[in-house]
């Protein structure tokens, strides 16, 4: 089965970034799109409502904000009022990329959403408002055979637009995160537009529908965030990965390398890249890409994983272990490592191994429907366990 990259927009990936804007065309070619080959989206492909605040925020505003304030910054009480956890009690739940208006509904979002509601919030209340991009290591995922790229951003807070008059230093800007930050990625945080976070919102909703097997709106979404920001070259990586799941292979591969154009050693533009040209039966271009692609990154994503799955199916179960923990050295935190690692070694008799990590799987989810599968799967296996000391 063929793999695809695609880049999630909570950040730029970072061989994107950097980029110098005069190097990518101010309106995207023409030639990139291929409206007639995909039916109308399901729904308007829109962004009108993205920062829109209902009047239930506002109301939370008033009570939770300007009422509780007590001489308290109105920054510091805006982030009290939704992050502290007897207020808005707020979740993380990577399943879906939320507008302000449903992230405030739904008490939960990915890291994109909540910057998104967030912003919208402090817009209402007349803060400025600074996006910033977040220099880390990239967090990858996986749904089937696509894998994905997650960066991440966060948010400045600064005086009431009304003290503009006073000037700004340092001191007088809040930064809103919701996870922790190294102090050096602090320091290398690089400014975004608010186009390109729309950019971003955007080419979430088509990788979301990619996911969904919803082609055609992922398509509309994919090319409306092209539209919205044709610096933002992830969203072009995107829409390749549309045309290549739709079986339009060409349109993929002079998509995908325009993007490679701009970026020659982005690894996930150059994976693609050389995935389309095989598929066109070009396979010397695509090799010579691979080879660069080994220089560049000798053990891409999800390498060491998958070799453990081939051991897991053979049945050795002590390489599948070693194999699944050399995955998550390189990440530490993703959750289907330590399900897998638990697996494995459930399989060698080692239960208490087995049950921290399926502990870890659950406590590192990203979703309530993965939480809930492996606190399942853990009350078993603890129920296993029981019944094997009796």
């Amino acid at each position: 089965m063929l793999s695809r990259f695609v880049i999630l927009c909570a950040a730029l990936l970072a061989g994107c970034a950097g980029l110098p804007q005069n190097r990518v065309a101010a309106v995207p070619p023409a030639r990139l799109f291929q409206d007639q080959l995909f039916a109308p989206p399901s729904a308007p492909i829109s962004t009108d409502q993205l920062f829109a605040v209902t009047p239930a925020m506002e109301a939370y505003l008033q009570e939770q904000v300007l009422h509780q304030q007590h001489g308290k910054d109105k920054r510091q009480a805006l982030f009290d009022a939704l992050y502290r956890r007897d207020k808005l009690q707020l979740e993380y739940d990577s399943a879906v990329t939320r507008n302000a208006q449903q992230t405030f509904e739904a008490r939960r979002g990915n890291c994109l959403s909540l910057v998104i509601m967030t912003a919208a919030l402090a817009n209402k209340l007349g803060l400025e408002v600074q996006y910033q991009r977040i220099t880390m290591d990239d967090a990858w995922s996986r749904s089937g055979n696509l894998y994905f790229s997650s960066g991440h951003v966060n948010l400045i807070l600064g005086q009431p637009k009304l003290d503009l008059s006073k000037g700004y230093n340092s001191a007088q800007y809040m930064t809103v995160d919701f996870i922790p930050i190294p102090a050096l990625a602090k320091q290398q945080a690089q400014p975004l537009e608010e186009r390109t976070v729309v950019a971003m919102y955007m080419n979430n909703r088509a990788a979301e529908l990619l996911v969904q097997n919803k082609l055609d709106d992922a398509y509309w979404w994919a090319r409306g965030a092209v539209g919205q920001d044709p610096a933002f070259l992830n969203a072009y990586n995107t829409l390749g990965v549309i045309y290549q799941h739709h079986g339009d292979v060409a349109p993929a591969e002079q998509v995908l390398r325009y993007a490679w154009n701009q970026a020659p050693d982005n690894t996930v533009f150059l994976y693609n890249l050389a995935q389309a040209l095989a598929e066109l039966g070009r396979p010397q271009e695509a090799q010579a890409l691979r080879a660069r692609l080994a220089q560049l990154e000798p053990y891409p994503p999800f390498y060491f994983f998958n070799q453990g799955q081939q051991a897991m199916r053979a049945g050795d179960y002590g390489r599948a272990r070693d194999l699944f923990q050399r995955e998550l050295d390189r990440s530490p935190d993703y959750h289907e490592f330590h399900f897998w690692l638990a697996v494995a070694s459930f399989k060698l008799g080692d239960l208490a191994r087995a049950d921290i990590h399926m502990k870890q799987a659950m406590e590192n989810s990203t979703t309530r429907g993965d939480h809930d599968l492996y606190a399942a799967k853990l009350d078993r296996l603890k129920a296993y366990e029981a019944q094997a000391t009796r």
